[in-house]
């Protein structure tokens, strides 16, 4: 299963992914997102939805 990748280089950590996630598979680590809970993630798109700079892709 694939996972959101996110451009650690462009996301600036504003956490819009975060709270929109529905099963809380992303947290920001460090002022960047990371999905530290893999497993989790159903591949919604939602967080790449929401995302303002276009710095997550699933």
């Amino acid at each position: 299963m694939a996972v959101p990748t996110i451009d650690v280089e462009v996301c600036i950590g504003c956490g819009s992914c975060v709270d929109a996630c529905p099963l809380g598979a992303l947290e920001i680590q460090d002022g960047v997102a990371t999905v530290p809970e893999p497993d989790v993630c159903v591949e919604c798109g939602t967080c790449a939805g929401v995302c303002p700079i276009a710095a997550i892709t699933v």
